[in-house]
Formats: structure tokens, C-alpha cells, sequence
């Protein structure tokens, strides 16, 4: 009796613990001859846990308990991220029906079966005989021979996303899916291309070319030998960069993520958004994952008519979301979504979509009073322009009642015409050519979009900036471009905005006022103010800047209250960025030509934007290589310009490196008022003290800086570079930028010039 007890109790205990045993099954190890099964109930038998528990490899279901997705998600969170899925390129992941199994095998690895065994993916490539798989805490799922050598592993598959510690090589690519919940291939890719690229495009499903990016790193074979992109590499401590042949590091974004309390991960979405997320491991309540930063900084504006179709179907407006970086789509007035389950698809006009009724007695033609009801209406509605989306609605199809009623005479008219109808026909007519100045002038408005200004700056009347700036009262600023003043203007809310009076623009020079216009619109960096619209109005050229509410970087140096350390080299390497953004990331390179503290505005989180920049060329300055006639700000130019010497970017970076030292020492460039002679001069006082071994005495003796000696002569001898009076002996803005990341060593630089007071 007793030993039939303790059997009894045996076996119970087995139950009880199977499903346990299953989860941690073989402590990340599988062995050949393993399998899961797509379950209903989703159980232990449907997928295998790494050894942490933290990732689960098996089957989830889509939508229902009918079909599956054999993937890799994260296990311990409420939504369960998928973060690999088994992809038959070019087509897409398979839709396995319940039932379905994948096999561990030795020569195919990976394979998933249907019930019947029609095989629906393995994992290829694979040379060699596989002994077994490890599934590792990193997410990566490896198949190994009897070596332990690696034959084929998901790291090396990559789908839409990234994970800590895994790398993207020359060619690799990840893409895109359709929709969130639809895994077949969507119509976005980024790619490390062969030269070192990094690249963001979209894809032509039917012929499966890509357009032209939307996104480019700008890392391919430069100045600096061996500067091109050799990998693309997420970092165990959260940091993704493309790394170069060189050992440099191009960064995607400047964030560092505590493994110890958050999962993070790098997912192009499917609407084409690169982006960073994280998400803690420990949490209550409704945690989720959060964006750190995404490539492009907004899809809405950087996706234009030539780089393929935008991310919102026909008719559909673009707006971006900093919040989650993401873009939404909504239809304008008078317009709803074909199918209500895509949001991010067409948009049809209403009146579309149901039957119209008949107008007056039907004595007038039928179709054609039909048809003008319908363009009466497409007039009224609020129709919106996208750079990347059709400007007009589609007309919808005729309706039942415009294929009855054959018996009529000439154009469908009937014999007798009531007084009504024959008014209410005049109406028509009225309409209808209302209608045809209506799309003349649209069509016009297209042709102005598609030849000259960008579609996204917005054009303003004289008057409206009058009054959004209260008769240009309230003025912010004035420099050697014009004068700025605060305004508020309505955009669906109130929008506090900058607007620029210009002075010195040549007045005959329309299309060349437009054309540069529009070469500004189209610049979008992190680190420049953002241009929002214009007025070309007689004598009246204005341009409207987003206003930035930390105010310029003179007035947060120059302060009682001086900047941490920190906060110095955070602005100094984004003034930097921005500048070799203009100098070598555009199609046109920009010179500046007034870069200092007053036109570098700083934003909610203290970010550095340039302002003002392509102004000089606005300005009837012919820059590259030639000679000006507008002299910059003394203090911040170099000695030769004054010298009447050719123009070229190394004019920027000498003023970069005069802002630099005003940014470590927190003082101005020239300071007259200074007791010592010594001092007066900002450039000649720090070389000075630089070449004596003194380069503390530069510093206010509070700051954290003198804890970091090693970063502060860094920054300084970056400086000292900038302001040589040679021009050729100055770095370019990408190389400062190098210089500045720690990429590229800094040497002792020689004294910039015996005069350099005289500027």
C-alpha cells in the first residue's frame, strides 16, 4: 500500500513538473531531432526559451488560433516583440496553419513543415552537419556542428530588426513588413551598400528596383583614408554605429542603454521609420517601449516626389509625431479611408460612396448634372497638397441612376424644360466653369510646387505676417542678414514662430529668390533650424523659422550662470555635425559665412541649431571660390577674408573655432573691457596659454572640466586647428568632427598666425 502511494505520488509530481522542465528545457541547447508544434493553446510544445528566459524561439499566432509565424520575441513583456521571423525572400515570412512543425534536422537545419509535410522554409546555406542549436540570451539563434563551429545563425538572417551584438555587413539589409500585423515583405529597406553607405529607400514591389534614398549615412570613402563603412554594429551597451575600415565610428545615434535594466532593440518599421527603442525589464503597470531617436528625423518631409511614394496612400496627409517618431496618416475633410482597417491607405472623397440625388426633376442632362454636383462638391472639400501623394481625389465611378433614362435628345435633354430646371441648369453651367478656373488654377499651383519652392514651405502674404507679428513688434534679434521678429501664426493651433525681415535682396531676382528658397526648405538636419514659409511679396522678402525657446547660444554662454561642462561639449559637437551637414551631406554644399553664437539657437533639450544658413548665397553672395563684398562678423572671420581671398568652406571652420573657445572658456571671442591686454584677445590668450602648459587658466576654476584635462586639450588643439590663417592647414567640418568623437588623433597644432589680433 505504501509503495503504491509513493508511485501514486511519483507520477503525480512528473505531471506537475513537465511543464516546467519543458521551459527551461535544455538550458538554451537543442539537439538534433527537436521539435515545436503551432498549438492552439500556445503551450510549452510551441516554442524554447533561452536560458535567461528573456527570449522565446516557436510559433505565435496571427490574429487567430488558425495560422502561425514561426519567429523569435521577447518573452517577459506584456506584448511580446517580435523580433526575428523565419523570411522566404523576396515574398515574405510563411503563414504556417496549426499543426504545422519545425524540425531541428542535420544537413537542412531549420525546417518548417505544414501537417501534411510540405515544406514552407529551412534555413539555408548551410555547409556542413549541423549537431545541434543554441539558443543565447543575446536573441540569436545558432545551429553548430560537432565544433561548435557556426553553420547558419538568426543574427545573420536579419528581418526588421536588431538586436545588442549583432552586425550588419557590406551588402546585408534589413526590410521592412507590410503592416504591423502583416509579415510579408513591405515596401521600405535599409542596406550597408558596398561602398560603405548606409542607406534608407523604398522598394518597387513590381520590379523590385529601390528609389532614391531617403536617408544616407554619408560614410563612404572620403579625405580620411579607409573613412568608409565596413559594419553595421548595435554594441552590447545599447550604442548602434557604422563602423569604418579606419576603426572610426559613425553614430546613429548618441545613446547608451543599462543592459541591467532595459531590453533595447532597432526595428525599420513599416512605415519606413528607423528606429531605437527600449523598454524595462523590470515594470508594473502598463510599461511599453519607448524611441530614443529615428533615421529620418521626419519620414513626412524627407520622402519627396523623387524617391518614391511617401508613406500615406492617395490623398492622405502626412504629419509627423516627435512623441514616438512615428508618422500618422489622416484624410482630409470630406475624404474617409477605403478601408477602414488601413490607416495609412487611400483616401476617396465622400460623395463618392454613396448616391447622388437627383437634381431639380432630372430635366437637365443626367450625367452631366450629376457629374457637376459631384466636381461642386471635390471644390468644396478641403483638399491638402503632399509633396508625395496625387493632388486631386479620384471621381468615383457613375452610379446606377447615371445608365437609365435613354430617352432623351441632344446631350440627354428633354423636350420641355421647366423654368426651375432651366435656372437650376444655369447654376450648373456657372459651377462648371467655376469648377475649370478652379483646376486651371490647381494645376497651376502643381506646376509652381513641382518646378520651383519646396511643397512643404508654406507661402504667406505680406499682411498675414504683419498681423501674426503684431505690425513686427516684438523683435528677438537683428544681424547681417535682417532683422527677426516674433510672431504667432494658426496652424490648426497657435504656432510661435521667428520671422526674418531680409535686407539687401536683389528685387529682379525672382525665380533666383525661389530657387534658393527652395534649396533651404529642403535642408533638414537635427542641428539647423527648420525653414517653415516665405513671403515674395513686391519689395517684401521675409522668411518664417521655427522659434526655438532656449534662445541664441550667446545669451546661455555668456550668462551669469555658466553651462556644465557637459552641456559645452554637447553644443560644440552639434554646431559641428550641423556644419558638416551643410559642407559635404548636401547636394549643394552651403557656406555659411556668419557662423557665431548669435545664430546658434538651442532648443527644448539645449540642442545646437544653425540659423541663417544659405542666406549669404541668398544675398547675391556667389560663394565658392570668389570674393565677397559682405564681410561677416569681425572676431569670428578669418584675417584673409578681409583680404578680399577667395571664399571657400574653411571660412566656416575658422568661425567654428572661434565659437569653440568661446564655448569652452564661456567668454566672448573679444572682450575690450578686460583688464589684462593679454586677454583681449580670445585666440592669441588661449594659444598663449596652451603653448605654456597652462591651459587650465582658461577655464572658470568651478567647472567640472578640470576633472576631464585630457577632453579639454582635445578640444582645445581642435580649435587651434580651426583658426589657422592658412586656410589649407585648417580641417575640414567632418574631420573636426572625427577629431572631436575621438576617431581621428588630434596633433599638436603650430601657432596659427604671429597676427591674429588683427582681426
Amino acid at each position: 500500500m505504501e509503495m503504491a502511494f509513493t508511485a501514486q505520488l511519483l507520477l503525480l509530481s512528473s505531471l506537475f513538473l513537465q511543464p516546467v522542465l519543458a521551459l527551461s528545457q535544455t538550458n538554451g541547447s537543442i539537439a538534433v531531432g527537436g521539435s515545436l508544434t503551432a498549438t492552439a493553446e500556445g503551450n510549452s510544445s510551441s516554442s524554447w526559451l533561452s536560458p535567461s528566459g528573456d527570449f522565446a524561439f516557436g510559433f505565435r499566432p496571427l490574429g487567430n488560433n488558425d495560422l502561425f509565424l514561426l519567429s523569435i520575441w521577447y518573452a517577459k513583456i506584456p506584448d511580446r516583440t517580435i523580433v526575428w521571423y523565419a523570411n522566404n525572400n523576396p515574398v515574405g515570412a510563411p503563414a504556417a496553419p496549426l499543426g504545422s512543425t519545425v524540425n531541428l534536422t542535420a544537413h537542412s537545419g531549420l525546417v518548417l513543415t505544414r501537417p501534411r509535410g510540405e515544406e514552407l522554409w529551412k534555413s539555408e546555406n548551410i555547409v556542413g552537419v549541423v549537431a545541434n542549436g543554441v539558443f543565447n540570451d543575446t536573441g540569436n539563434f545558432v545551429l553548430e556542428d560537432d565544433s561548435s563551429k557556426k553553420l547558419w545563425e538568426s543574427f545573420k538572417n536579419p528581418t526588421d530588426t536588431i538586436l545588442p551584438g549583432q552586425i550588419i555587413e557590406r551588402e546585408g539589409n534589413l526590410a521592412s513588413r507590410q503592416s504591423e500585423t502583416n509579415y510579408s515583405n513591405g515596401r521600405f529597406q535599409l542596406q550597408l551598400q558596398p561602398d560603405g553607405n548606409l542607406l534608407l529607400n523604398s522598394v518597387n514591389f513590381t520590379t523590385g528596383s529601390t528609389n532614391r534614398p531617403y536617408y544616407v549615412s554619408a560614410t563612404t570613402k572620403g579625405t580620411v583614408p579607409g573613412s568608409e563603412g565596413k559594419q553595421l554594429v548595435f554594441n552590447d551597451s545599447g550604442c548602434i554605429y557604422v563602423l569604418r575600415e579606419n576603426g572610426g565610428k559613425f553614430a546613429l545615434g548618441n545613446t547608451r542603454v543599462s543592459a541591467m535594466a532595459y531590453y533595447t532593440r532597432a526595428t525599420l518599421n513599416f512605415d519606413g521609420v528607423f528606429a531605437q527603442y527600449v523598454h524595462p525589464k523590470t515594470f508594473s503597470g502598463n510599461a511599453s517601449w519607448e524611441p530614443l531617436w529615428s533615421l529620418p528625423e521626419n519620414i513626412c518631409l524627407d520622402i519627396d516626389a523623387d524617391k518614391g511614394p511617401g508613406v500615406c496612400g492617395l490623398n492622405s496627409i502626412c504629419t509627423f509625431s516627435p512623441a514616438d517618431k512615428r508618422p500618422k496618416c489622416e484624410c482630409p475633410r470630406g475624404f474617409s479611408l477605403h478601408d477602414p482597417n488601413d490607416l495609412y491607405g487611400i483616401c476617396e472623397p465622400d460623395f463618392g460612396k454613396n448616391s447622388i440625388e437627383p437634381v431639380g426633376k432630372r430635366s437637365c442632362p443626367s450625367h452631366m448634372g450629376e457629374w457637376i454636383a459631384v466636381y461642386m462638391q471635390v471644390a468644396t472639400a478641403y483638399i491638402k497638397f503632399r509633396k508625395d501623394n496625387s493632388t486631386r481625389p479620384v471621381p468615383p465611378s457613375p452610379s446606377p441612376d447615371d445608365k437609365k433614362n435613354k430617352q432623351t435628345t441632344f446631350l440627354g435633354v428633354r423636350p420641355v424644360i421647366s423654368a426651375t430646371a432651366l435656372v437650376v441648369c444655369l447654376v450648373l453651367i456657372a459651377a462648371a466653369f467655376s469648377l475649370g478656373l478652379y483646376f486651371t488654377f490647381q494645376k497651376k499651383q502643381v506646376r509652381i510646387m513641382q518646378s520651383g519652392l519646396n511643397i512643404n514651405l508654406r507661402p504667406f502674404s505680406y499682411q498675414e505676417l504683419h498681423e501674426a507679428t503684431n505690425g513686427f513688434t516684438e523683435e528677438l534679434g537683428r544681424g547681417t542678414f535682417g532683422v527677426v521678429y516674433k510672431g504667432i501664426i494658426q496652424n490648426g493651433s497657435q504656432v510661435q514662430v521667428a520671422v526674418k525681415k531680409l535686407r539687401c535682396v536683389k528685387q529682379d531676382g525672382d525665380e533666383e529668390f525661389k530657387a534658393e528658397v527652395n534649396v533651404i526648405g529642403k535642408t533638414h538636419h537635427k542641428n539647423l533650424v527648420r525653414l517653415l514659409g516665405y513671403c515674395d511679396e513686391g519689395q517684401q522678402r521675409l522668411l518664417v523659422y521655427e522659434l526655438l525657446s532656449n534662445g541664441t547660444l550667446a545669451s546661455f554662454l555668456f550668462a551669469d550662470v555658466k553651462p556644465s561642462w557637459g552641456q559645452r561639449i554637447k553644443i560644440a559637437f552639434g554646431i559641428a555635425k550641423g556644419l558638416e551637414y551643410l559642407h559635404e551631406e548636401c547636394r549643394t554644399p552651403i557656406i555659411h559665412c556668419d557662423i557665431k553664437p548669435q545664430n546658434i539657437l538651442l532648443d527644448d533639450n539645449c540642442t545646437a541649431r544653425i540659423a541663417d544658413f544659405g542666406l549669404a548665397k541668398l544675398l547675391m553672395m556667389n560663394q565658392s571660390h570668389t570674393h565677397t563684398a559682405i564681410r561677416g562678423t569681425k572676431g569670428y572671420v578669418a584675417p584673409k577674408w578681409f583680404r578680399n581671398m577667395p571664399i571657400t568652406t574653411k571660412v566656416d571652420v575658422y568661425s567654428f573655432g572661434v565659437v569653440l573657445l568661446e564655448i569652452i572658456c564661456c567668454r566672448r571671442s573679444v572682450d575690450v573691457e578686460n583688464n589684462c591686454e593679454g586677454k583681449a584677445i580670445l585666440t592669441n590668450w588661449v594659444y598663449d596659454c596652451y603653448q605654456e602648459g597652462k591651459i587650465d587658466a582658461v577655464l572658470d576654476h568651478k567647472t567640472e572640466a578640470l576633472h576631464d584635462k585630457k577632453n579639454l586639450e582635445k578640444s582645445v588643439m581642435v580649435a587651434i586647428w580651426c583658426i589657422q590663417e592658412d586656410p589649407s592647414l585648417r580641417p575640414t567640418m567632418r574631420k573636426v568632427v572625427q577629431m572631436l568623437e575621438g576617431v581621428v588623433e588630434v596633433h599638436a597644432p603650430p601657432c596659427p598666425s604671429s597676427y591674429t589680433s588683427s582681426a
